[in-house]
C-alpha cells in the first residue's frame, strides 16, 4: 500500500525548510501554513493582514525564499497544490503540523550531532585547552547568552575560575583583556544566529590578546569561523518564530563532560559541593 501524498501544510513546511528567515518572515510562513488551503489564492496584502506584518515584508519574504517577488512565490504555491481542499489530510499527515515538525527537526539535528561525535578528537582537544585555562572566559551574546550561562553555571562546579561574559557594550573588550591578564589561555564562545556585530569585535580582541578561541556555532561556516581556532558545529532549529538550540546545548554539556576528565580534582569539587548543599538543605528531597 503506497503512502499518502503530503497534505498542503506539509508541502508548505518543506518549501520553507532550510531557509534562514527573520522572526517577521517566520510569522508569514506560519500564517501561510495555518491557511494552507487558501494560501495560493491570497494577495500579498491579504497575507500581510493574516500575519500581522506589512505588505513589503511579504515581498521580502518571497525574495528570501529565492523568488523574484510574491507573485512568483504564489505561482509556486499553486504548483505545489496548496489549494487542494476536496480530500482532507489523513491522520498520518496531521501529525506533521508545524509544532511537531519543529520537534522532529530538532531530533534530526541531534542525530547529526551524534554522528559528528563519532570522532572524539575535536571534543577532547577542545576540552584540554579549556580545562588548562585559568581563568576560563565563556562568551555568549544575545541569543547565545543562555547557552553561555548554562555552560558557565555547571562548569563553575568543576573548574576553579569561570568568567561568564554574556553582555555586550564598552566593557566587553575590557573583560576579555582582564581575563587574559589574569592568566587565561583560551576562550569558549557560543555563537548563534543572528550574530551580533560586537561578537565579532570581541573575538578579534581575544585573538589579538593571544587567546585560543574555541567556538560552538550553528555551522562550521558561520561568520565567527574566521576568528576561531577550533569550531564545534551544532545546528539550530528554524521551524518556529524563534530559533531552538537543543543541539548546541547538548554539545556544550558533552564538552563539559570531557573537561571533567581533564580537570584534576573535578570529582572532589563536585563531592564538596554536594556535601555543602546537603548541609544547607539547599534542595528539596
Amino acid at each position: 500500500m503506497s503512502e499518502p501524498s503530503p497534505g498542503p501544510s506539509a508541502r508548505l513546511l518543506v518549501l520553507f525548510d532550510g531557509h534562514r528567515l527573520t522572526p517577521t518572515q517566520r510569522r508569514i510562513a506560519h500564517a501561510l501554513v495555518r491557511h494552507a488551503a487558501e494560501a495560493p489564492f491570497l494577495s500579498s496584502v491579504e497575507v500581510a493582514e493574516l500575519a500581522g506584518v506589512s505588505q513589503p515584508s511579504v515581498t521580502r519574504f518571497a525574495v528570501a525564499l529565492g523568488y523574484d517577488g510574491y507573485p512568483a512565490l504564489r505561482r509556486r504555491l499553486r504548483e505545489l497544490g496548496g489549494g487542494e481542499t476536496a480530500v482532507p489530510e489523513s491522520p498520518a499527515e496531521v501529525v506533521r503540523n508545524e509544532h511537531q515538525q519543529a520537534v522532529l527537526a530538532e531530533i534530526a539535528h541531534l542525530q547529526r550531532l551524534a554522528a559528528l561525535l563519532a570522532d572524539p578528537e575535536p571534543i577532547v582537544r577542545a576540552a584540554r585547552l579549556l580545562a588548562a585555562s585559568r581563568p576560563l572566559p565563556v562568551l555568549g551574546l544575545r541569543a547565545a547568552s543562555a547557552q553561555a550561562y548554562g555552560f558557565a553555571y555547571f562548569a563553575a562546579k568543576v573548574h576553579p575560575d569561570i568568567r561568564l561574559i554574556s553582555e555586550g557594550g564598552s566593557m566587553l573588550a575590557d573583560r576579555i583583556e582582564q581575563a587574559r591578564a589574569a592568566g587565561a589561555t583560551a576562550l569558549l564562545c557560543f555563537a548563534l544566529p543572528r550574530y551580533p556585530r560586537e561578537l565579532m569585535d570581541a573575538l578579534a580582541v581575544a585573538r589579538d590578546c593571544g587567546l585560543t578561541v574555541l567556538t560552538v556555532a550553528d555551522s562550521a561556516f558561520a561568520p565567527v569561523a574566521a576568528l576561531s581556532d577550533l569550531m564545534l558545529p551544532a545546528e539550530v532549529g528554524t521551524g518556529l518564530v524563534f530559533d531552538t538550540a537543543c543541539a548546541p546545548m547538548v554539545l556544550g554539556r558533552v564538552l563539559l563532560q570531557t573537561m571533567c576528565d581533564e580537570l584534576p580534582g573535578a570529582e572532589a569539587r563536585l563531592e564538596a559541593i554536594e556535601q555543602s548543599a546537603a548541609a544547607r538543605g539547599l534542595f528539596l528531597e
